[in-house]
């Protein structure tokens, strides 16, 4: 169980590392892996080396977080590439990351503008929409500072066409909110033009497909073990038809991911937004899969389209969780709740796992369950709740999660950092009731709490997407939170002394 725990987060932390933090540093990302990896590492000496019944050390906890956390720190930040300061005001985070990225592509260097080039670029800024007061050049941007005079959408969009007119698709117009709130134009330039020619096919349907197969046959064997821990290797290779109770919990949780993706996919096709088909991630143990994730390789134009990209998957998700785990709760089986369970015992399972789960128990079984059992789930009743354990974690208000583009969306990048780091704090404290989300409260730990801005990031979202974001924090609310004693006695009775 050590060795699985070591290798689920040591594939966690390599994900968090290859597809986020290397686009802000020129560390070498094993360095940054070993650094991330230093808590977990001595955690598993101690346990292998003492016995189960002698706890970890509080202060080998405690030291190996702040020396990762330290080195973690310090090693991002010296490899940060080099930029030039402001006095007035530091470029916005989606300027350096540009700035970053740029500096590995020859390409992408800002070409020096000659005067005609120069005369174009502010004849972009008309007085009446964004009346331009200063150019500074930067190697690898130019930020454009002045006073906005309109709606910033429409600053946006006149500024964006008129560079295109006299330029093409030489540049990608940024707008982003500076120090005190004061909007500004980078105009950086647009690498994606030029990868788009020369880069292979986006979508790689052969690709999708072969993993779909073998993230079926995995979750179709984990599906075997979850329906009759009885039932051995040998007895599938010598009854072949065995597998077939494992189908119902891999094509339910094969669903789930699945139609959780497509909705980020299909959203992102909608807006022209260039992305790759949903990739599953097979693995030959646990349950079956580490998920499933698609890529965005185009910028997100506005925080309208960032909101809607954001929360289509978890919505999308919930579609077919919510009936599945209905149904598979009314199949399940009624039996005494132990003393002491694991949070996630699928076996012996209580409702009071969260809040969301006891209104679904109580919907799907009614009288038959009362205060004092627990619930041997169904196979699909298990893919259910694992949909609702990735919609939580995928809704959590952190970085480049979910719910991180969420709230960036209706709050603005500022707000939206700082709740991350509010978020990462109270998972930790949540996690004191809800052991099973202390992985997920390291992994955030040492996520990014900084979204990637959108192109406008200025302009705000309407009020019915504001409520749809808020309605998808209750959700996440539900899902995290355990039902609380006088919830779970209204609906299933005082438990029995």
């Amino acid at each position: 169980m050590i060795w699985l725990a070591l290798l689920l987060l040591g594939l966690t932390t390599y994900l968090i590392v290859q597809r986020s933090v290397v686009r802000f540093t020129q560390t070498p990302w094993w360095l940054l892996w070993l650094v991330l990896m230093l808590p977990a590492f001595a955690i598993s000496i101690w346990t292998l080396t003492h016995s189960q019944q002698e706890p970890v050390p509080p202060e080998l906890l405690i030291g190996s977080f702040i020396l990762s956390s330290t080195l973690y720190f310090v090693l991002v930040q010296r490899g940060r590439p080099s930029t030039a300061t402001n006095a007035t005001a530091t470029p916005s985070a989606e300027v350096k990351a540009q700035e970053a990225k740029n500096t590995t592509d020859p390409k992408s260097v800002l070409r020096p503008m000659n005067k005609t080039e120069e005369a174009a670029l502010q004849n972009c800024f008309p007085w009446s929409v964004y009346y331009l007061q200063n150019i500074e050049y930067r190697p690898q941007a130019m930020i454009c500072r002045g006073q906005l005079r309109s709606t910033p959408e429409v600053a946006y969009q006149t500024v964006r066409e008129n560079v295109q007119s006299h330029f093409g698709d030489r540049f990608l117009v940024v707008f982003q909110l500076g120090a005190g709130n004061k909007p500004f134009f980078a105009i950086v330039p647009n690498s994606q033009s030029q990868r788009a020619k020369t880069q292979a096919k986006l979508t790689r349907p052969i690709l999708a497909l072969g993993l779909l197969v073998a993230t079926l046959i995995t979750t179709t064997l984990a599906g075997v073990e979850i329906a009759d821990a009885s039932i051995s290797p040998e007895k599938i290779v010598a009854n072949p038809a065995l597998l077939l109770s494992g189908l119902p919990y891999s094509l339910a949780l094969i669903t789930i991911l699945g139609i959780h993706e497509l909705g980020h996919y299909l959203t992102a096709r909608y807006y022209k937004i260039r992305a790759t088909l949903p990739y599953f991630i097979p693995v030959p143990f646990a349950i079956g899969t580490f998920g499933a994730f698609i890529q965005l390789r185009s910028p997100i134009p506005n925080r309208k389209t960032l909101f809607d990209v954001g929360l289509s998957g978890p919505l999308s998700g919930l579609i077919p969780t919510l009936p599945l785990l209905i149904w598979g709760l009314a199949n399940s089986e009624v039996v005494p709740l132990p003393a002491k369970a694991a949070s996630l015992d699928f076996n012996a399972f209580n409702p009071g796992f969260s809040i969301l789960l006891a209104l679904l128990s109580k919907l799907a079984l009614g009288s038959s369950l009362a205060a004092s059992e627990a619930i041997k789930l169904h196979p699909v009743a298990v893919a259910g709740c694992l949909g609702l354990v990735v919609t939580a974690l995928n809704l959590m208000p952190v970085g480049q999660l979910d719910g991180g583009h969420i709230v960036h969306a209706m709050l603005g990048q500022r707000v939206g950092a700082a709740i991350s780091q509010i978020a990462r704090l109270l998972v930790l404290l949540l996690a004191l009731i809800q052991p099973w989300l202390l992985l997920w409260a390291i992994i955030l730990f040492f996520m990014p709490a900084v979204d990637e801005p959108a192109l406008n990031d200025v302009t705000e979202l309407d009020n019915r997407r504001d409520f749809g974001g808020l309605l998808a924090i209750v959700v996440l609310l539900l899902i995290v939170l355990p039902a609380p004693r006088f919830l779970m006695e209204l609906l299933f009775g005082a438990p029995v002394s």
